[in-house]
């Protein structure tokens, strides 16, 4: 890992890139605009209806009552009845179709996000904090669920609303709707102020959710509970959370508040524009201004109400979409990510692979920066089918990293690694993941059944080929001794096993896979004495037949290897079997040594 670089990726910000974004979230609705379509059609159709009534009770006021029109009232009457039950049938409809494209467009970002997360290289992860990615999924797209379950509809439905009202209003009398309408500018104004600061505000929030979601993800798993235990330090970091919670306090509170008095002053503004119209008619009749009737009146004040609705819907509305920019902005900067092992258009696939692996001129530098020093340089070393190499040498030589370029785990940056001949990046990924089995110190089990950890590898395996792979792995008679046997849960990162236990299981899985190609990254080192020659049995019995490539953290189980390299800072510095490298009595010879005064303390 390299604690010194930075903990994620994150492209420059400008704001000339909004109109972008904007057409970029547009694209995520495209796979369902024939529903979108539909959702237009009710929004018009629930528009045109809820408009009408106004106009109905015009009718009702000016002409059924005073003419005393008892079959036109009964049937004015009716039609406000039937546009109530339409607009109320209409608005459900509307908002079953829109939630289920919103949800949809969520699913398919969850599923983009974490698709493009599974195709970047180890690399990345050993730089980001897993809370982070784990908030980025979470919490930023979760976040974003109004906008675009509600906000899309609420958008279309609101803004037809208004045109139609307004479309109404002058109908009736386009001197009141002039009057109605003079502070709309100054509100739109307000609004867009509104967002770009609420918008601020959400960045900085949502920096700060992954922040604590990092700190809780690894505090408070089963690692970070030892060790905070262990150290005594469950109290600051308690004390430490609750900072970061504290901090989430006030940025929770600010985008709240941000805007609340301006928009309630259009609130309020909006609220009395009833009083000023019927102010302005009474005036107008009183000193010889054109005559409204009373019908007409109490329509238009019906239409301003209409439309006082929808119009601070709609304010509200663009403040949310530029809210959720800075949502969207963190989901894109992740599907923008640029993936450094890729698949070629055109990849290579074996059937049968042998098992020759050639390393060519190695070399390897962490993101290709020239000014490091290389992890990698020069490495030429072959592998014949079936043949064992094992790698050894001190901490950051670059042992572990030469193992994981036979499966891509990383890429070369100088040279080739091929597989029988190919160059392992010209083969798909599904050739590799056959062909290349990994077996780490750092196990990984999943909080589920002994059996599900094991079908992993393989999920159609039957029983008898999971008994047969745990045999074989030498921890089959543990496993059917537990009261669930195959069926036991093993806990969160299988913390109810011990560690040569795990090992054993992690062996088993990957027998199940049945790879030709193996590599085992210091499987037994953390391992004691006794455990660790039921581990190397285990792994003796996987090994068989298959390409090996041991990195050795004890020299002791690799001294049958064909051959041997000694690493020493990226460089082959010296290779040969066991008992030729002995008799150099170089760097190998002093790590044996080394080995053997460490033995009597293990």
């Amino acid at each position: 890992m390299h604690p010194d670089r930075e903990t994620s990726w994150t492209p420059p910000a400008d704001a000339k890139e909004q109109p972008r974004q904007v057409r970029r979230i547009l694209k995520l609705f495209r796979p369902y605009r024939g529903r979108l379509a539909v959702v237009g059609l009710l929004v018009g159709a629930s528009s045109l209806v809820s408009v009408a009534t106004p106009f109905l009770l015009k009718e009702v006021l000016d002409v059924a009552i005073p003419q005393g029109r008892t079959g036109l009232l009964s049937l004015l009457a009716l039609g406000m009845i039937v546009s109530a039950v339409l607009s109320s049938v209409f608005g459900v409809l509307q908002t079953l179709i829109s939630t289920t494209v919103g949800q949809r467009v969520m699913h398919d970002l969850r599923t983009a996000v974490y698709g493009r997360l599974q195709r970047m290289s180890l690399a990345f992860f050993t730089r980001t904090r897993t809370g982070e990615v784990q908030s980025r999924i979470a919490n930023d797209i979760g976040g974003m669920q109004a906008t675009v379950t509600s906000t899309a509809t609420s958008l279309v439905s609101n803004a037809t609303s208004v045109v139609a009202t307004i479309v109404a209003m002058v109908a009736l009398d386009w001197r009141l709707t002039v009057v109605s309408l003079l502070l709309l500018p100054a509100f739109v104004w307000i609004s867009r102020r509104v967002g770009n600061e609420r918008k601020k505000i959400t960045t900085q929030r949502q920096k700060q959710m992954a922040a604590m979601a990092a700190t809780v993800t690894e505090s408070l798993s089963v690692s970070g509970i030892l060790l905070g235990r262990t150290m005594g330090r469950s109290d600051s970091l308690t004390a430490s959370f609750a900072e970061e919670s504290e901090r989430l306090v006030d940025l929770e509170v600010r985008s709240n508040m941000a805007g609340r008095w301006r928009m309630a002053v259009i609130t309020i503004v909006m609220a009395a524009m009833p009083a000023v119209i019927y102010w302005t008619a009474g005036l107008a009749l009183q000193f010889g201004g054109p005559k409204v009737s009373l019908g007409t009146i109490v329509a238009f004040v019906s239409l301003q109400q209409g439309l006082f609705r929808p119009a601070v819907s709609l304010l509200a509305t663009g403040v949310q979409i530029q809210t959720s920019l800075a949502l969207f902005q963190r989901i894109f900067e992740y599907l923008d990510l640029p993936v450094d092992i890729t698949e070629r258009e055109r990849p290579v696939h074996l059937d049968q692979v042998k098992g020759e692996v050639r390393f060519e001129g190695v070399g390897f530098r962490y993101d290709n920066d020239d000014r490091a020093r290389p992890v990698l340089d020069g490495i030429d070393v072959t592998v014949p089918p079936g043949g064992s190499l094992a790698v050894v040498g001190p901490t950051g030589a670059g042992k572990s990293t030469l193992g994981y370029l036979v499966p891509r785990l990383y890429d070369v940056t100088g040279g080739r690694v091929t597989l029988d001949g190919v160059d392992v990046r010209d083969l798909d990924f599904d050739t590799l993941a056959r062909a290349v089995g990994v077996v780490s110190q750092e196990t990984y089990l999943f909080h589920a059944s002994v059996a599900d950890n094991l079908r992993f590898a393989k999920p159609d395996a039957t029983d008898e080929e999971l008994r047969t792979a745990a045999r074989a792995a030498q921890i089959h008679d543990h496993i059917a001794a537990l009261p669930d046997g195959y069926d036991t849960v093993v806990g969160e990162r299988g913390h109810r096993f011990s560690g040569g236990e795990k090992q054993r299981l992690a062996i088993a899985r990957t027998i199940l896979r049945d790879p030709p190609v193996l590599i085992l990254d210091e499987a037994t080192s953390a391992l004691d004495t006794r455990t660790e020659a039921a581990v190397q049995e285990a792994i003796d019995a996987l090994s068989a037949d298959r390409t090996t490539i041991t990195i050795a953290h004890r020299l002791s189980t690799i001294r049958g290897a064909d051959q041997i390299v000694v690493l020493d800072s990226g460089r082959v510095a010296e290779r040969g079997s066991h008992e030729e490298l002995l008799e150099r009595d170089g760097r190998y010879a002093a790590l044996v040594r080394r080995d053997a005064q460490l033995e009597p303390t293990r």
